[in-house]
């Protein structure tokens, strides 16, 4: 019977290479299930499955938690070059540490993973996370079907590859599941690979597309060639592209036919990626903070098509600026149908001769919202875009200030909605629940328009509104009554007062109370570091404003106390840290968080009061200044150790 078993086994994972690495099935599904039923049953009978067994990838119980994990070896991002003068200069960069071929490689868009196998079995699959650690996927990665369980290879490894979503396989989710579609192919793989549920990831029928090994403990290879050669003998499903080439001429050539058939692909793709192929001269280039010198991503331009404008629509913010907006004949941008695209403001509208019923070139790149880049052509029923002279919403008088129309009414109703979606937002009050769209009925039902009026809502108040059935009521209500004991900083940041964000914020937050921050002069105001001229006189003007104070008053009234956050005491403890170039374990604001966690403040500028200038890669300005004024300065790494104590 354990003969049978490892027959079976053996059998089930050959086919299932065929089907899900090779693309080239030799047996119908139905023989494979027979077989699967049969070995199932087998094991069901002996209590035993083998390590590698293909019933091990059905998708277990839901997990409560990711667990982080640390890699073995950094898993680098990689440096990016936009034009052919930055390829230019990586090559140059790459012939003064020697003579060496180059490979190129697609460049794909999904979610970085890495895969650990010990003694030749698969143990443990993690996101790319900071580079150090990531989260513990494996219960998801056993439902993926695109790498092996075992492997001939015995020492310690890391492989790592890249899960994606087919757009073919997108679509056919999207046709079964029309109520909850996936938005793109990124973000469905993202998603199933972070999802709690493994059997969700199953469902998706995702795969991981391998291109590196990561680490390896015994006779490491010599080159990106015979990795990928490793991997596609070990059974890693792997992209048939893969080229080496001599010079910049033949990588070259390489980029421009990946530019070419990405456009023909199953997959998303945005750039080909370039790498030194001899691991000598790869050890003799070395790495920075963030990237292996060795490497690059050549990123292609951000993907525009041509569409026509049926109508401009304007929005309006918090401040009252009119945004124009365009509705456009659908057209499908980097993974997304785009339907809206913005032209930032009436002197862009102008700019850029964009009238109703013409053509015109829209770009979208990554996350950022789709934008208008200009008219293509016009045509007889092309309709110039009217200026507003009132407010589309309210009605009143519309003020011009340069290129930006203004609506003069606070009380316009998206105005209004604008400035209570961000007090309530995240890094504000943290209303949780509190979206724009509550905020919007509550402003139109109920008269909601000031801060105040939020504490004043009860649960009779929701009584009759559509879709506030009684736990997402008691959950608001819940939430609101917990954002009056907010730090002073979140609260001075949630009024939103012009030119004040978060650092400053917290700028202003020293001062101890909301009383001693309003009895500041412009001239008190314009000696934080900061605070410029135009925010001086903002926050001065806010503060003097009658019905500002009222506001803040009532607040009081209603229970919203902001208190100020202890000085935490740490290695940090007494210290005025600047940072300046980017960080690759961790972002700005996460480095931030850890800077006052470890008793430190965070500064935005180099002064005279700064104590520590942590330099990450392309540190610029602030770098030369202190160096200039003799403040201590320490890269990354010692500033991790710092953090650490």
């Amino acid at each position: 019977m354990k003969d049978r078993m490892r027959e079976l086994v053996d059998i089930l994972n050959r086919w299932a290479y065929e089907y899900y690495v090779l693309d080239d099935p030799s047996v119908e599904d139905r023989e494979y299930d027979r077989l699967y039923d049969q070995l199932r049953e087998l094991e069901r009978e002996r209590g035993v499955v083998f390590s590698d067994s293909p019933t091990r990838r059905v998708g277990g119980e839901p997990v409560k938690a990711f667990e982080k994990h640390a890699h073995i070896a950094r898993l680098y991002s990689l440096d990016k070059a936009v034009s052919d003068d930055e390829l230019a200069a990586f090559f140059t960069r790459v012939q003064k540490a020697g003579d060496t071929d180059f490979t190129v490689e697609f460049k794909y868009d999904g979610l970085t993973v890495c895969l650990t196998y010990e003694e030749g079995e698969f143990v443990r699959a993690t996101t790319r996370g900071n580079g150090v650690e990531g989260e513990d996927v494996t219960e998801q990665a056993l439902t993926i079907r695109s790498f092996p369980l075992k492997i001939s290879y015995r020492g310690t490894l890391e492989v790592r590859g890249e899960a994606v979503m087919r757009l073919s396989r997108l679509k056919e989710y999207n046709e079964l599941h029309p109520d909850e579609p996936l938005k793109n192919a990124r973000n469905a793989a993202a998603g199933a690979v972070r999802n709690l549920d493994p059997k969700m990831t199953a469902s998706r029928r995702i795969e991981i597309l391998f291109y590196d090994i990561n680490y390896m403990s015994e006779n490491p290879l010599k080159s990106q060639a015979e990795e990928v050669e490793f991997l596609r003998r070990e059974g890693f499903a792997t992209f048939p592209y893969f080229k080496v080439c001599r010079d910049y001429d033949e990588v070259k050539s390489a980029i421009d036919e990946i530019e070419i058939e990405r456009k023909t692909l199953d997959y998303l793709t945005d750039g080909a990626v370039v790498k030194v192929n001899r691991e000598a001269v790869r050890e003799a280039m070395g790495y920075t903070d963030k990237f292996p010198r060795w490497a690059i991503a050549f990123k292609f331009e951000a993907e525009e098509a041509e569409s026509e404008v049926k109508r401009v629509f304007w929005q309006v913010g918090r401040t009252g600026k009119l945004t124009p907006l365009a509705e456009i004949e659908p057209v499908e941008l980097a993974g997304a149908t785009v339907r809206r695209a913005t032209l930032n403001n009436y002197g862009d509208l102008m700019k850029k001769d964009v009238k109703v019923h013409s053509r015109v070139l829209v770009r979208r790149s990554n996350e950022v919202i789709p934008e208008i880049l200009g008219a293509v052509s016009h045509t007889e029923g092309s309709v110039p875009v009217e200026k507003p002279s009132r407010c589309p919403y309210c009605g009143s008088e519309i003020k011009e200030v340069g290129a930006n129309l203004f609506c003069s009414n606070e009380d316009c109703p998206p105005r209004v909605v604008q400035k209570l979606t961000h007090y309530c937002s995240k890094n504000a009050m943290d209303v949780e629940g509190m979206s724009e769209a509550t905020l919007t009925v509550l402003n139109e039902k109920k008269g909601v328009r000031n801060f105040s009026d939020l504490y004043e809502l009860r649960e009779e108040d929701f009584a009759g509104l559509d879709g506030f059935a009684k736990k997402k009521t008691d959950n608001l209500l819940n939430s609101i009554q917990k954002s009056k004991n907010i730090p002073l900083d979140r609260f001075i940041y949630a009024l939103g007062i012009n030119g004040i964000g978060r650092v400053a914020s917290r700028d202003l937050a020293r001062f101890g109370t909301v009383e001693n921050i309003a009895a500041l002069t412009e001239e008190e105001l314009l000696a934080i570091e900061n605070i410029g001229e135009i925010t001086a006189r903002a926050v001065a003007d806010y503060f003097r404003d009658e019905e500002n104070r009222k506001e803040i008053g009532r607040l009081s009234l209603l229970g919203v106390k902001p208190f100020v956050k202890e000085s935490a005491s740490g290695a940090l403890s007494g210290q005025i840290v600047v940072l300046t170039g980017s960080l690759s374990a961790m972002s700005r604001t996460e480095a931030q968080k850890k800077i006052e966690e470890a008793g430190g403040t965070a500064a935005s500028s180099v002064t005279g009061k700064t104590t520590l200038v942590v330099a990450g890669e392309s540190a610029g300005s602030k770098l030369e200044k202190a160096k200039k004024a003799g403040i201590p300065v320490v890269g990354e790494e010692e500033f991790l150790k710092l953090l650490q104590g």
